[in-house]
């Protein structure tokens, strides 16, 4: 029993020393870390703000400002770890190696971090752009270094790894995306008639963009019909709500304009050989 007391009292005689000994230190450290994240979260907010104001890229924006409060961060954790005596020469080295062998188990992942970095410095494309690339379109809505979210007109998020992106065909129309469709006039319609009509048609839909202008034009002569090509530009969000919008507006036009919208015909010529009628189709 006395020996269970006396160990007992020793260690809490080891508490007591400890904690005399190493409580302005602890408490010292800990301020710091409080301080530095006030601070890094502070100048953080700033930095956002300053480049938000100039009207700086958003993705530029955040990996400043992110990077800065990372940055403090380390600072304060540093000076927090000199509070106890430790100096961090070996734990920078430790964390050489397991940065190396990170990299050669991770080089996939990792890939995606440096091919996002690229993206942000280069800018190829910025957020509210809308790009396609690899069989995948829509609006840019967020860069990471990770990975970059499309957002689709039905609402669909894409998240496309960057070192999918960088490398590759990138097609990128900004925030509007192109329409092409053709309509049919009938051969004894006035062509130039109907280029009007159609020009006015797609232009009173509310939308559409005037810059660049819609085009429209003789596009082939069918079997049937002349053929009217258009080509207008409409947001992407909004594509195939303009394009039908088009569509039908078009097809109100022709229709008050008196433009006959013609179908696929056949014509049957009866011809008689003196022993009978024979039906040819031409």
């Amino acid at each position: 029993m006395k020996e269970e007391i006396a160990a007992l009292q020793k260690f809490m005689d080891t508490v007591i020393e400890y904690c005399v000994q190493y409580s302005f230190s602890v408490l010292g450290a800990v301020v710091v870390l409080i301080i530095g994240f006030v601070v890094a979260s502070q100048l953080a907010a700033g930095i956002a703000r300053l480049m938000g104001k100039k009207n700086m890229d958003p993705t530029i924006t955040k990996f400043t400002a992110g990077f800065v409060k990372i940055l403090v961060l380390m600072f304060a954790i540093i000076i927090s770890l000199g509070k106890f005596g430790i100096t961090i020469t070996p734990f920078i080295a430790a964390l050489g190696g397991l940065a190396f062998g990170a990299s050669m188990a991770l080089q996939g992942p990792l890939a995606n971090y440096g091919a996002g970095l690229s993206i942000i410095l280069s800018r190829p494309f910025v957020v509210g752009d809308t790009i396609t690339v690899q069989e995948q379109s829509g609006v840019v809505e967020d860069i990471r270094l990770a990975c970059t979210i499309l957002n689709t007109e039905d609402g669909v998020k894409i998240t496309i790894p960057n070192k999918h992106i960088v490398g590759e065909i990138l097609h990128n129309s900004k925030t509007v995306r192109i329409a092409e469709t053709v309509v049919g006039i009938s051969y004894s319609a006035d062509p130039e008639k109907a280029i009007q009509a159609v020009k006015k048609a797609i232009l009173e839909i509310e939308g559409v963009t005037d810059n660049p202008k819609p085009q429209v034009g003789i596009q082939q002569f069918g079997e049937s019909s002349v053929d009217i090509g258009m080509r207008f530009w409409v947001p992407t969000q909004k594509y195939y709500q303009l394009l039908y919008a088009v569509h039908m507006n078009v097809y109100k036009t022709l229709q008050r304009e008196g433009i006959n919208i013609p179908f696929p015909q056949r014509d049957l010529h009866v011809i008689t050989n003196g022993k009978g009628a024979e039906a040819k189709v031409f």
